[in-house]
């Protein structure tokens, strides 16, 4: 076994060598090295070792068995989150779908697809943030079509019956932008894995190793489905119903008509630094600086040590602070969209389920030349 997982670990690495992109384009990258990881999967031993699997399943039996069942129907939507507890009562269940939805800035130097084939929690299925974006846009990550959206859902094998958990292994970072993403389309049966992968191995629960085959089919079909519809193809049967809600999106054109009309308060979800322009941004090009008239609430602020989602008390008293409320519409951004998720997953658990997010956010309001940007100095 332990050769085996030797062997598969060199060629992972021989994969990522291979494929490593110096032009930084990590849509492609990832896309082309889910597809060749997941080939290599397919088409050798599948060992799933883990060398803490006995006393994870002990520490999990130890867990009280005293918590609600799952149910797609009944489950409430107005909580946000779900806890490992919970997760792992209700792991088995037919109608739940677990995603691992882990995706890193650029200067971490994590690739979340080896993170996902080393452990993932058992059953989950990986979903590709950068890939799972729209293919003619230059900006990263941005939303996909509803038909596009429809076709990856699909091919993962999730109905709209279905309830979807996701995470990350941050903890509570990038599962918000999918949580969001599955919420633009119509799908509420959609909750954050509170703590993510971290919280649930803290808790001793079982992790797998490399993927089994049904994931590694559902992955490929995935990636595949993407790619034919933003090349015009065909593809196969759509069994996931989109239903677009325009309001949970703005783009840049609403922002400027945000900026004189102020229908929305604007909470920025980028560092303090980055928000008053006395440090640079991660990506060249791009000004420094915030939107004229919004606020700035960093997105870690929203969190405890553990990376969960702060209680709802603690959230109302972080936005009253910086002047927010809860009575007005608002729209959150950050950097690239996928922190000001993270925003609206916390006013989400105060009963504001109706907070837009701006996609292009940062990447595409810094990049402009004519966009007006305040800074601390302004």
């Amino acid at each position: 076994m332990a050769s085996t997982l030797l062997s598969k670990t060199l060629l992972v690495n021989r994969f990522i060598h291979s494929f490593s992109s110096p032009s930084g384009n990590t849509q492609i990258f990832t896309s082309v090295f889910c597809k060749k990881l997941f080939q290599f999967q397919a088409n050798s031993t599948n060992v799933a070792y883990n060398p803490t699997r006995r006393f994870s399943s002990f520490m999990a039996s130890s867990v009280s068995t005293h918590r609600a069942q799952f149910s797609s129907k009944s489950f409430t939507t107005d909580d946000p989150v779900v806890s490992p507890d919970w997760l792992h009562s209700n792991l088995k269940q037919p109608d739940l779908k677990v995603l691992d939805a882990s995706w890193y800035m650029p200067d971490e130097q994590r690739n979340p697809i080896q993170e996902y084939q080393v452990a993932h929690i058992p059953g989950a299925l990986f979903f590709d943030v950068d890939g799972v974006s729209d293919r003619t846009s230059k900006l990263p990550h941005m939303l996909p079509s509803e038909e596009a959206f429809a076709a990856v859902v699909s091919a993962l094998g999730i109905d709209n019956k279905d309830g979807v958990v996701v995470y990350d292994g941050k903890g509570l970072f990038s599962a918000a932008r999918v949580w969001w993403m599955f919420r633009v389309f119509g799908h509420d049966r959609i909750w954050v894995l509170d703590g993510g992968l971290p919280k649930w191995r803290t808790l001793g629960y079982d992790v797998e190793s490399s993927a089994s085959g049904d994931a590694i089919l559902k992955a490929t079909a995935a990636s595949e489905a993407i790619e034919r519809i933003y090349q015009g193809l065909a593809v196969g049967p759509i069994t996931f119903q989109t239903k677009f809600q325009p309001h949970l999106v703005w783009d840049l054109e609403k922002i400027q008509e945000n900026i004189a009309g102020r229908t929305h308060q604007h909470i920025d979800a980028r560092s303090k630094g980055r928000f008053d322009g006395t440090v640079p941004e991660p990506r060249k090009g791009i000004r420094s600086g915030h939107v004229p008239g919004s606020k700035c609430i960093p997105f870690a602020q929203m969190l405890d040590s553990s990376q969960s989602l702060l209680p709802a008390d603690q959230l109302k008293k972080r936005f009253e602070q910086e002047g927010i409320s809860l009575d007005s519409p608002v729209v959150t951004s950050c950097g690239t969209g996928v922190t000001a998720c993270i925003l609206a997953l916390g006013l989400h658990r105060l009963g504001k389920q109706d907070v837009a997010v701006y996609d292009g956010s940062w990447s595409e309001w810094g990049a402009h030349s004519d966009t007006p940007v305040d800074t601390a100095a302004s």
